[in-house]
């Protein structure tokens, strides 16, 4: 199968997922999508206290190399069992999600950019660039409204993992971006080069 791998790196609460999903919308069943966010190490025998102290932003808090055997499994037209992250317990859970080879495949995360074997598994990268005071705001919402945590938790991880590590290893990872991407899916003109670029890849089938 001739496929384009995109990759979509870039802050937490940048618009990653927004860009992600207004493609996805635009061509349904051509595209699938693998989330770093899944390939969180798996943490057996500790308790819920000791795992929600690990640092999640750290490249080695992520089985990349795992994302890296599957990515490449699906560029040769293989489906595969994609493991699944509940962030409710901050622990890979027991289920897994096939994902079927498409025309295009999202790799979407913060930290996509910071390994060189993803990174040259990628045919086009994307970083969205949103502001600290924004994105903040942004995770705040999605982790006690959807995630279930506290807002003393929030800020605490904020504060002492989260933007410490943007700064060792989101921020730097942009060198490695060819277009770089302010507001993310709000950003009306990126979006649509972007769908006409994929469009293109797609009707050449």
């Amino acid at each position: 199968m001739d496929t384009m791998v995109i990759g979509i790196a870039g802050g937490t609460g940048s618009g990653k997922t927004t860009l992600t999903e207004k493609i996805r919308e635009r061509f349904s069943g051509d595209v699938s999508v693998l989330y770093h966010d899944n390939y969180y190490k798996k943490h057996v025998g500790m308790t819920y206290e000791e795992r929600s102290r690990l640092n999640y932003d750290h490249p080695d808090a992520f089985d990349t190399d795992l994302m890296v055997r599957d990515l490449t499994a699906l560029r040769r037209g293989e489906a595969i069992q994609c493991p699944v992250y509940d962030y409710t317990i901050h622990n890979r859970s027991d289920k897994t999600l096939e994902v079927k080879p498409t025309r295009v495949i999202i790799v979407e995360g913060i930290l996509i950019f910071a390994d060189p074997a993803l990174r040259e598994l990628m045919d086009i990268k994307i970083f969205v660039d949103t502001d600290a005071d924004v994105r903040i705001l942004r995770r705040l919402l999605r982790d006690v409204k959807e995630r279930e945590r506290t807002l003393d938790s929030v800020v605490s991880q904020y504060l002492t993992t989260v933007k410490p590590m943007h700064e060792a290893f989101v921020e730097p990872s942009k060198k490695y971006a060819d277009i770089i991407v302010p507001q993310g899916g709000r950003n009306q003109v990126a979006l649509d080069m972007l769908v006409e670029r994929i469009r293109g890849h797609v009707d050449a089938r």
